[in-house]
């Protein structure tokens, strides 16, 4: 575990718990899991940072490539932080540089860690659930691990696109969902969007949300 994240597990993760009382439901699905995909919906910058909070594990998230290519002091910084909490730079725009995130996060789940993935790839836009992208099954078939839905509801409220100091006395609720195994399903175009969608219509029962079957709009902030 990242030293950063580890000195976070006993400082910042028991302050959010105490300031949010977060209602966690299903967190035994991942008692005897060893390397699993992580799979939630998006709502906010608050969901990394909740989940964090209540898994008792190290989570390597997949974040965007444009919180480590930031300019001046601040770009700096952020690209510092994001390394020293073991995240995993995703490229949003295709090719051979989106497959970097691949490569980086199979060793580490192969190894027993956890692989946090948002498959809407941004956030929410109005509090909907966006047809998903195809990379946790991917990620998770090259891997051969199994995937745990998650569902996360209240931080749109906490931490909305463009606040910065999250809202205290919001009621979040994070739901783990049993392991999803699909080891051994061909990793063909057709399988790939069966396996994504299934996903996405198992956190949409965690969560209640409204489900969309378009992309959601990408972000840049």
């Amino acid at each position: 575990m990242p030293l950063l994240y580890t000195i976070g597990r006993y400082t910042a993760a028991p302050a959010i718990r105490l300031a949010f009382r977060p209602i966690v439901e299903g967190l035994e699905h991942l008692r005897g899991v060893g390397g699993a995909v992580l799979a939630g919906n998006h709502l906010s910058v608050a969901d990394e940072y909740m989940v964090g909070a209540v898994v008792p594990r190290h989570i390597a998230f997949w974040a965007k490539a444009e919180y480590f290519n930031g300019k001046g002091v601040s770009g700096w910084a952020m690209k510092t932080l994001m390394n020293s909490l073991g995240a995993i730079e995703v490229n949003r725009d295709g090719g051979r540089a989106a497959l970097t995130a691949l490569d980086a996060a199979i060793p580490a789940l192969r190894g027993g860690d956890l692989v946090g993935v948002y498959p809407e790839g941004t956030r929410s836009p109005d509090g909907r659930l966006y047809r998903g992208r195809t990379g946790a099954a991917r990620l998770a078939l090259l891997a051969e691990v199994p995937i745990i839905p998650v569902g996360v509801t209240g931080t749109d409220r906490v931490q909305p696109i463009g606040r910065k100091i999250p809202k205290l006395g919001v009621q979040v609720t994070l739901r783990f969902g049993k392991p999803m195994d699909f080891v051994g399903r061909p990793m063909d175009s057709s399988n790939l969007r069966a396996i994504t969608d299934e996903l996405m219509h198992t956190i949409q029962g965690l969560t209640g949300q409204e489900y969309v079957t378009r992309y959601a709009p990408r972000r840049t902030d």
